[in-house]
């Protein structure tokens, strides 16, 4: 049989081929497609590689975090010689986001020289209304448990809180909102320098004896000495006490 092709057949042929897409023509040994990707993919690698370095990306410089809130806290907590002082120093403290969704700093209510001083924990919506705390329906009712031993903020009693800054949503306040505060809070103790420091609730007996939760119910039925504090008051008199009481809000829940 012969084996040969006439010009036509090999026209014809071709013509298939080429319907079929085979419309380029090839070597006679095989090409790799895939060897030839990975040498690509190496060239382009070297040639996007820093000059003078082995392909390594320079280091990525890091962002200088800052001073230590508590630190700037203690320092400009001890340079405060007097309440006003230490309520100016407050207010120019940036590092508390709290600052930036109050509208009010709530520092303090009553008078300034009384030897009962109240620790509440952080203002509420009418405190940060007002600007002063315990004024809303928990202030009301500390008005009426202070009244019948004698006292009052407009005469006896000073007012103050763990954080002057209302938290969102009136949620707890953090650990790190309370840690850059505390120095602001011993500051305001050591300048009020009472005879009584009474601790209400639990975020401020946290804050003051690190002691919260069931250990409130053991705290309450003692009177302490201010030296059991978890911060140096350093008060110019000795012999001060601390007393620890349910919070106001706690106990208007209980009466409604």
């Amino acid at each position: 049989m012969d084996s040969g092709m006439d010009w036509h057949w090999a026209r014809a042929a071709l013509d298939w081929q080429i319907e079929l897409g085979a419309d380029e023509a090839i070597g006679e040994t095989p090409v790799d497609r895939f060897a030839h990707e990975v040498e690509a993919q190496a060239a382009r690698a070297v040639s996007a590689a820093p000059a003078g370095g082995r392909g390594a990306p320079p280091p990525i410089p890091v962002a200088d975090a800052g001073p230590d809130p508590v630190v700037v806290a203690q320092e400009a907590a001890a340079a405060a010689s007097t309440l006003d002082e230490l309520r100016a120093a407050i207010g120019a403290y940036e590092h508390c986001a709290l600052k930036r969704g109050a509208r009010n700093l709530v520092f303090s209510d009553g008078a300034p020289d009384a030897r009962v001083m109240i620790v509440g924990e952080a203002p509420g919506r009418d405190e940060d209304l007002q600007g002063r705390p315990f004024v809303g329906r928990a202030g009301q009712l500390l008005d009426r448990m202070l009244a019948p031993l004698g006292l009052s903020r407009a005469e006896n009693v000073y007012i103050t809180n763990v954080l002057p800054w209302r938290p969102p949503q009136n949620r707890d306040p953090r650990p790190d909102e309370i840690a850059m505060m505390k120095p602001f809070l011993a500051r305001h103790i050591a300048l009020v320098d009472p005879d009584l420091l009474v601790i209400m609730g639990n975020i401020s007996c946290d804050a003051l004896l690190g002691r919260r939760g069931a250990a409130l119910s053991h705290l309450i039925t003692h009177r302490l000495p201010l030296s059991r504090g978890v911060e140096a008051f350093d008060l110019a008199r000795s012999g001060g006490a601390m007393k620890v009481l349910l919070h106001p809000d706690h106990l208007a829940g209980q009466t409604t």
